[in-house]
């Protein structure tokens, strides 16, 4: 509800430069993965010790409280270390996946992790468009308030409208206890999925290389005319692409393999994300948003069912906890070079930029593939 105005409420701050606006656009949208990076393998591993409804829900009253904060705040300075204590905090979503990862059998979960991608992505694209109508109407400040308030209610649902199940691994000669340096070294020894996790950096940077300065850019196509709701329909039109595809890619792969579908959906992204940098109205950029969600949206349930299948049940948490970390780092890095990029070169320069490191993903985990052909064929289903 918040990100497509966070650049218009640094600028509501001061009197300050377009140039100075998007450089600390990039580092306020950032800098709440440096502290996510840091913790994501942290509640992973005790979400494997003492469950992860616990931190799902420690997660909700964290991040509610650090957005009530936002709405406070008088200066850059303020609004930046909020967002790097809401890091703690940024787990709700990966540890959602890693809770219906390990409460699902392996044969469904592509299709099961879609699911859940789909109900993450309803919000996604519900919330730029009511965040922008309500800040157009009633000011950021209420809107971050307002926001939390929904935060609040996502952690009382954990609570009361969620029982976690405590499962046993399928393979009964897998361990019920790993230590980190066993979690490493079951990692580095699976070529397919260091490469995976790496693409999960990559695919990060280049998604979230944008977000930051989406609003400037509409601003630049459209004006300054209800700036705060068509930036809002700008992050929505990703959000609808990802909503209608997330779980067909997710059933699609489980049939295919997700190696294989993963590829695809690199290639595919890489190639409908350069158009972004010719558009002069912001309906093509809108629909291009909407194709690269398409793309995007499958490529998060792919990733994390093929870790799924990869990971004892016991490690479950902490590798995927990796992932999340290293998805931070790349959500902590995009922002940075896309202010940067837009700041020296202009917009379209993140386009390209952002195209090319999206098809060299693709093309770096086909060749991984092509090494390493069990690992791609082991991993595909018939359901």
């Amino acid at each position: 509800m918040v990100l497509p105005f966070l650049s218009l409420y640094i600028e509501s701050f001061g009197n300050f430069s377009e140039a100075y606006v998007q450089k600390w656009s990039g580092w306020v949208f950032g800098v709440t993965f440096v502290t996510a990076f840091l913790f994501a393998p942290i509640w992973g591993r005790v979400g494997d010790k003492y469950g992860r409804k616990k931190i799902l829900i420690i997660s909700a009253f964290g991040l509610g409280l650090s957005v009530f904060l936002m709405g406070l705040a008088d200066s850059v300075l303020q609004l930046f270390f909020l967002r790097l204590f809401m890091g703690v905090f940024t787990g709700f979503i990966p540890m959602s996946q890693a809770l219906i990862a390990t409460q699902t059998p392996k044969n469904i979960a592509g299709r099961v992790l879609g699911t859940l991608q789909t109900g993450s992505i309803t919000g996604s694209l519900m919330g730029p468009m009511l965040g922008g109508l309500l800040a157009d109407s009633f000011g950021y400040s209420a809107t971050f308030q307002g926001t939390s308030i929904t935060v609040f209610l996502s952690g009382l649902i954990v609570i009361f409208g969620i029982k976690e199940v405590k499962m046993e691994d399928e393979n009964s000669a897998n361990k019920t206890s790993y230590s980190s340096r066993e979690v490493i070294r079951h990692i580095i020894r699976h070529p397919v999925l260091v490469m995976v996790m790496l693409v999960s950096l990559f695919v990060q940077i280049a998604h979230f290389s944008i977000q930051p300065i989406l609003s400037l850019y509409v601003a630049e196509l459209h004006g300054a005319a209800n700036l705060a709701f068509f930036s809002g329909i700008a992050f929505s039109a990703a959000g609808l692409g990802n909503l209608l595809m997330a779980r067909r890619w997710g059933r699609i792969a489980d049939r295919v393999g997700y190696v294989k579908i993963l590829v695809f959906l690199l290639f595919m992204a890489g190639i409908v994300y350069l158009p972004g940098a010719f558009v002069t109205s912001i309906w093509q950029l809108v629909i291009i948003r909407f194709l690269l969600g398409a793309s995007i949206g499958g490529i998060i349930p792919v990733r994390s069912a093929y870790i799924r299948q990869e990971a004892p049940l016991a490690m479950q948490g902490e590798v995927l906890g990796y992932n999340t970390s290293i998805r931070f780092l790349g959500n902590m890095i995009g922002p940075a070079l896309g202010g940067m990029l837009s700041g020296y070169f202009g917009f379209s320069s993140v386009f390209f930029v952002t195209s090319t490191l999206l098809v060299a993903s693709g093309i770096a985990m086909y060749l991984t593939m092509q090494r390493n052909p069990h690992a791609a064929e082991h991993h595909a289903h018939s359901v």
